[in-house]
């Protein structure tokens, strides 16, 4: 196991120092789940376009452009593309957040974010008729780097 990275040598915090790496084009992608009963996401696959699923993937492509807001020592990202997909099923809804850029650190943090933030919107929107609704797991898919 390595090192915490934004843990310096006397175990105070630190912004990775990332201004000798190489620009490279990277992608992260992200998934997410609500758990919520079956009548809840009938109800939600039941609505009209402009729905509560077109708020969250909104809220999620919103979300990881101000990661770097968001989380304190998170690197300000140049985002070239970030894609908020949302999958109504029998008993759940399934996020997957890709976010793109070409720099010197990865996205996986931008697309973690926006799984996460859309899966609260989903939440929100849906609170009102499901109390027992559950968020998780959410966790990192893939991460890729190439030459810029």
């Amino acid at each position: 196991m390595g090192e915490l990275s934004h843990v310096d040598e006397t175990g105070g915090v630190r912004m990775v120092d990332v201004g000798r790496k190489a620009v490279s084009r990277r992608r992260a992608v992200a998934v997410a789940t609500v758990r919520m009963a079956a009548e809840t996401a009938r109800m939600l696959r039941d609505l009209p376009k402009g729905d509560a699923l077109v708020t969250a993937q909104l809220a999620g492509v919103l979300a990881a452009k101000r990661t770097a807001e968001l989380i304190p020592l998170c690197h300000q990202l140049p985002l070239t593309h970030v894609d908020v997909r949302l999958d109504v099923g029998e008993g759940s809804v399934e996020i997957e957040a890709s976010a793109e850029t070409t720099a010197q650190t990865g996205v996986e943090m931008e697309a973690l974010v926006a799984a996460s933030v859309a899966a609260l919107t989903v939440y929100d929107m849906a609170k009102a008729v499901d109390k027992e609704m559950e968020i998780g797991p959410v966790r990192l898919l893939s991460k890729t780097k190439a030459p810029a």
